[in-house]
């Protein structure tokens, strides 16, 4: 589950099997009652129809706690962190850093410092194309500490400068007056 309308979806979910939740959170459920393998197997059928997934194995719950947590805090919240990435998911989650990022590389097959920079450089795409800041304010809303270190990140992901990423948005819109 990674934004409300997930969270939403999975409260629906268990109102329509008769199960009462404690939390519904990203990446989490709890869950008043024991549930039967038959009710277990329901839930995960039920979630599959709104394409969502059960899981049960630890490592990967762990994994996608990561992954909302990093798409919580860049692409949710106003502000990002004042503190490193790594103290605040460690702080969030409460486990070792290391054993968190280890394990995220093992599973994913990337690090969690370069899922974040995939995130930031979404989140910029998202920025520029609403075209309410400049990049120097893009720049400084998502913690980078130059226009240039932005740039340079946005060529490497995206393979386009930041403004040539602008450009091709707006050669995409044409005029109403010239349909």
């Amino acid at each position: 589950m990674v934004s409300n309308r997930c969270k939403m979806a999975v409260k629906e979910v268990l109102k329509g099997l008769g199960l009462h939740f404690i939390v519904v959170d990203l990446g989490e459920v709890e869950i008043m009652e024991n549930i039967s393998e038959e009710q277990r197997e329901q839930l995960k059928l039920a979630l599959l129809t709104s394409g969502l997934e059960l899981m049960d194995d630890k490592k990967a719950v762990l994994i996608e706690k990561v992954k909302n947590v990093i798409t919580e805090m860049i692409h949710y919240s106003e502000e990002l962190p004042k503190m490193n990435y790594s103290d605040y998911i460690s702080k969030k989650l409460d486990y070792d850093y290391t054993y968190l990022s280890n394990l995220f590389t093992e599973v994913k097959g990337i690090t969690i410092q370069q899922f974040i920079i995939i995130h930031k450089i979404e989140r910029a795409k998202e920025l520029l194309l609403y075209d309410e800041l400049s990049l120097t304010q893009i720049s400084f809303k998502l913690n980078y500490s130059s226009v240039g270190h932005l740039s340079n990140q946005f060529k490497k992901i995206t393979g386009l400068t930041p403004s040539h990423f602008k450009q091709l948005k707006d050669k995409r819109r044409i005029p109403i007056e010239e349909i």
